[in-house]
């Protein structure tokens, strides 16, 4: 999102000390350090006049300030933090400080980000650019309160400061408040309505609302004003209005079932080179999904039976699958979904027998609180990946949609992976192709207008090592890693606002396939999830707990959440 830079006040132009010089030296100066300059020229100029070694001090602080805002314009942020972690080396600044913190922003390192706010605010008198941009990193850590804290100093500062409404008004849509949310982003789009940015942000809240030809209306014009006059702001990421304009005007295409647009703007996503952690995320998303309506919208050929007719898998004959048809006809708003699949019937590697029992009782206490629920056990890949997909393509018209698996899992290169029945898990190309990529799912579901719970009853130890071996009670298989921690989902995204994840125990260990019909964890589960008015999180507590106490502390659960708001399974 739009962050503001802070020109420093010593940042003249360069006085030069060697009236020699030839004219085209001369020229270095203004063409590095003036805001307009193009990337290239201004990184150019800059590096030259470095190379001169004839600058030091303040003055060479400057050139190293001003090469990299050059690297900024490129989506450079490596470069970026380098050339201004030297300025400050050589004269400490507000301005030097706001760009590096801005740079690590973009990284999504939002701790580091914070610092150097901090130090900046402390180097100088009150800023509002800071104020605007620290509660950016705020929000990046979903501390929506201090957000709009810091876009309150900002306002107060710059009371005609569209961007900081705009970003308050996010930050108010977060914490569910959608009418303060859309008050302030009219209030942007009133200050300057030839940004594209507060237009995306109100498509978003009209999509929550369910007003799918407002948000398409919204993001048309979002996308045309991007285009006609593309975004002069040296600290806004390359590409990333586009890429934001086009993600959301799909996701609204494809929730009022209009396939084929929606697949030409994921298209379009795709094709636009993004550096910046929230573009990538946005192009994370729109690849899953491109895929999903594009398969939904694949016409049947002739001598194919009708869709009724067919199975919705081809299973082996222990596999059983219950699944909702989707249709691309926007349904209800308000809908909840469940993707159940317990998996246990393994050929390869150490059966369970649990699972099966766990997703069938975990599948009925969603049912019975009003979950339209897609049931699988006991599935080999295809049929995973067909329930799966099948999912995550309905899931695009519901407000609430929950995973939840129960089997073995591994972690490969830091993505985690779901195992279906007839998977042999060894060393070897193509490995990570038959299992189902727990990360994908994600991304699929990453939509800030949706809550997404996903728990998963699998092991997340780090074997590798023979004394996690195939025997006993437990879901570890030997020789292969357990899941991993959810840092990341591919190339840049990060877990989405309005989800929370929860494993059956904590990072580096053991998840029990239980003594008795059921795992401890989704024996607690079952038994809480319905609990009248019993909000999520304190429900995984609840669990929690019970895992804790039947195990005699040997099984932890973990959990993570980015849940703008309370969520209730069941009514009050």
């Amino acid at each position: 999102m739009r962050r503001l830079l802070l020109v420093p006040a010593f940042l003249a132009a360069l006085a030069w000390c060697a009236p020699a010089y030839a004219q085209a030296r001369n020229q270095l100066g203004p063409l590095c350090t003036t805001e307009t300059t193009p990337a290239d020229k201004m990184v150019d100029a800059c590096s030259k006049i470095i190379a001169l070694k004839v600058f030091k001090g303040e003055q060479l602080a400057t050139v190293y300030f001003w090469r990299a805002v050059g690297w900024n314009k490129k989506g450079d942020y490596a470069k970026v933090i380098a050339d201004a972690t030297e300025a400050i080396r050589l004269q400490p600044s507000q301005a030097v400080y706001n760009l590096r913190g801005s740079a690590y922003y973009d990284k999504g390192d939002y701790d580091i980000a914070i610092a150097d706010f901090d130090d900046a605010l402390k180097l100088g008198p009150p800023s509002g650019t800071i104020f605007h941009n620290r509660g950016n990193a705020w929000r990046g850590k979903r501390d929506y309160a201090k957000a709009i804290a810091d876009y309150d100093m900002a306002i107060k500062s710059d009371p005609r400061s569209a961007f900081s409404f705009q970003n308050r008004g996010i930050s108010k849509e977060a914490l569910g408040d959608l009418d303060g949310a859309l008050a302030d982003i009219n209030q942007a789009i009133r200050l300057d309505p030839t940004l594209p940015q507060p237009l995306i942000n109100r498509t978003a809240i009209w999509r929550a609302r369910g007003d799918f030809d407002r948000a398409i209306a919204d993001g048309s014009e979002a996308i045309r004003l991007a285009k006609e006059k593309p975004p002069v702001n040296i600290m806004t990421p390359p590409n990333s209005v586009l890429i934001s304009g086009y993600t959301h005007r799909a996701l609204a295409y494809e929730a009022r079932g209009d396939y084929a647009h929606a697949r030409e703007d994921y298209q379009a996503t795709l094709a636009i080179v993004a550096s910046d952690t929230g573009s990538k995320a946005n192009q994370a998303t729109a690849k899953v999904r491109l895929s999903l309506v594009t398969d939904a919208a694949a016409p049947i050929p002739r001598d194919a039976p009708s869709p009724a007719a067919q199975p919705a898998a081809s299973p082996a004959p222990q596999q059983t699958v219950t699944a909702p048809s989707p249709s691309p006809a926007p349904a209800v708003r308000g809908t909840r979904m469940a993707l159940i699949i317990g998996n246990g019937a393994y050929a390869h590697v150490k059966a369970l027998p649990n699972p099966a029992n766990d997703a069938r009782a975990v599948a009925k206490s969603l049912r019975d609180i009003g979950f339209t629920v897609s049931e699988g056990i006991d599935l080999d890949r295809a049929a995973m990946q067909k329930m799966t997909r099948d999912f995550l393509r309905a899931a695009a018209r519901a407000q609430v949609a929950m995973v939840y698996y129960a089997g073995h899992g591994v972690q490969v290169d830091g993505r985690n992976y779901l195992i279906p029945v007839d998977v042999e898990l060894k060393p070897g190309t193509g490995m990570t192709e038959a299992m189902i990529d727990m990360d994908t799912i994600m991304a699929g579901l990453d939509d800030q207008v949706r809550t997404n719970i996903l728990i998963f009853d699998a092991c997340r130890n780090n074997p590798m090592a023979q004394q996690v071996a195939s025997t006993g009670t437990n879901r570890a298989i030997e020789g292969a890693s357990g899941l991993a921690a959810p840092t990341s989902l591919g190339a840049g995204a990060t877990l989405g606002a309005g989800t929370l994840i929860a494993f059956a125990t904590a990072p580096g260990q053991v998840a029990l396939d239980g003594e008795g019909a059921n795992s401890p964890f989704s024996a607690a589960l079952s038994r809480h999830i319905g609990t009248p008015g019993l909000e999520v999180q304190q429900m995984l507590t609840r669990v929690r707990a019970e895992v804790v106490s039947s195990t005699k502390n040997k099984q932890v659960p973990w959990s993570n959440s980015s849940l703008l708001g309370e969520v209730y399974l069941a009514e009050k």
